[in-house]
């Protein structure tokens, strides 16, 4: 997935830059160069601030989230499987915002050397389109537990739950291997500012660029988004109508997971799609454009992010079993210190002693 965050910067940022491309074809330099934009700072400082924010939750949401999955013996829903997985892969997004952080706080700058660069791009991006795609196989799961293979066995659906799980991984890291593998760092002139950067083939960069971001609007939300919205649609509609409370309560919860996709992740999608025109020329170059977009790929791209915070209480502390789950796994691991483990082995003793009482002689 594009790292247009980390990725996109203005044109005034790169006029001693010694770029490895001598096409004519290249596309890394604009011909116009803009004059820097007066507030950038205060915007990147402001992002690193709200990134810092969504670090720390969405490790320690997660990390809930992975240690119940884990703790736990036995989940009391379906989709145990596609939620761990979920976790683990927002989890590991969250993990790489820091190092993120410190390239923005740089305007963008990157001082850790080419390995980090790949590597850290490769982790976020196989981790959040791993995130998008658990996301989309779950609501395809829900629908068809419900509507179809209601009655079909355990161990057949948790089985095709981990053969999905293994091929989501996959497709994850192949879709992230291209764009992974054409990131270099580039020097000044001055050897002051080095930058990481995607560098196409000279003789296709434009079309390797928009090939790129037309893959990440695509896989990353089009097909993705299309999918949850019909799936979870046709699960609204098969849940039985009455008054009752709790299945009015799953049609908001199912109304939630559709709307908090789309606004997490359209805005981000409807500027990359802006980004590709400007490459095209179906939309023309100017300074204005260039600070428009330098500043909601930015603004849109943290607020994409927010679904690794949102994820964990949507699929997990929402759903009463999860909350069981978690309420018995602390006291599991904990009762040992406050006693509560005796009084426990206690009262079921006490129990079993009276269903004996109660057996006819």
């Amino acid at each position: 997935m594009d790292l247009h965050l980390f990725d996109y910067a203005e044109q005034g940022n790169f006029s001693d830059v010694s770029w490895p491309c001598n096409s004519s074809d290249c596309i890394a330099v604009d011909t116009v160069l803009c004059p820097s934009m007066p507030s950038k700072g205060v915007l990147l400082y402001t992002l690193a601030f709200v990134y810092i924010f969504i670090f720390v939750i969405g490790m320690v949401a997660n990390s809930v989230v992975v240690w119940v999955n884990v703790q736990a013996k036995t989940t009391g829903y379906d989709t145990h499987c596609y939620i761990l997985n979920l976790a683990i892969a927002d989890l590991w997004v969250v993990v790489t915002v820091p190092v993120w952080v410190v390239s923005l706080v740089q305007h963008s700058q990157w001082p850790m050397g080419e390995l980090t660069c790949k590597v850290t791009h490769l982790i976020f991006s196989v981790n959040l389109f791993g995130s998008i795609f658990f996301l989309t196989c779950m609501s395809v799961d829900r629908y068809l537990s419900v509507a179809r293979f209601a009655h079909a066995p355990g161990h057949r659906k948790k089985t095709a739950r981990r053969v999905v799980c293994v091929l989501v991984w996959l497709l994850a890291f192949g879709l992230s291997l291209p764009d992974t593998y054409y990131l270099k760092t580039v020097t000044s002139a001055a050897g002051n500012e080095t930058y990481c950067r995607s560098f196409y083939p000279e003789h296709s960069a434009r079309e390797w660029l928009v090939g790129m971001e037309l893959l990440s609007v695509v896989l990353g939300f089009a097909v993705p988004f299309s999918v949850i919205a019909v799936f979870y649609f046709l699960l609204a509609r098969a849940l039985p109508a009455s008054g009752d409370p709790e299945k009015q309560g799953s049609r908001r919860i199912i109304f939630a997971y559709v709307v908090v996709f789309l606004l997490c992740w359209l805005p981000y999608h409807v500027v990359v799609l802006l980004d590709v025109f400007s490459v095209l020329h179906y939309i023309s170059f100017t300074c204005q454009l260039e600070t428009f977009l330098f500043t909601a790929l930015h603004v849109t791209q943290c607020l994409s992010l927010v679904h690794c915070c949102v994820n964990p209480v949507l699929y997990s502390f929402i759903n009463r079993n999860y909350r069981y789950e978690l309420m018995k796994a602390f006291i599991f691991k904990y009762s040992a210190k406050t006693g509560l483990a005796k009084l426990m082995d206690a009262s079921v003793a006490e129990m079993e002693y009276s269903a004996l009482e109660q057996t006819p002689k």
